[in-house]
């Protein structure tokens, strides 16, 4: 039977609670990063390259996911 909370992390190679930590660690990623860009939108003086460095940092870690497991749960450093 499918169970919604587990099949997408389980395609992934991950447990539930792996998942939750990755996405959440993403989440808080782009949300330090979103803060930044909008500080550098009123004072263009600072973190003039921390939101495109979060940026380029999550894709590599986002595309080099495999779902046959290769880059699967290597995810040390990610966050904020």
């Amino acid at each position: 039977m499918s169970n919604p909370f587990t099949d997408h992390p389980n395609a992934v190679n991950e447990t539930y609670g792996e998942h939750m930590g990755v996405a959440w660690g993403v989440g808080a990623s782009l949300f330090v990063a979103s803060l930044a860009c909008f500080a550098h939108g009123l004072f263009p003086f600072l973190f003039k390259t921390t939101g495109s460095r979060a940026i380029v940092r999550l894709y590599g870690k986002v595309t080099g996911r495999k779902p046959d497991g290769a880059g699967f749960g290597d995810w040390s450093g990610a966050g904020v």
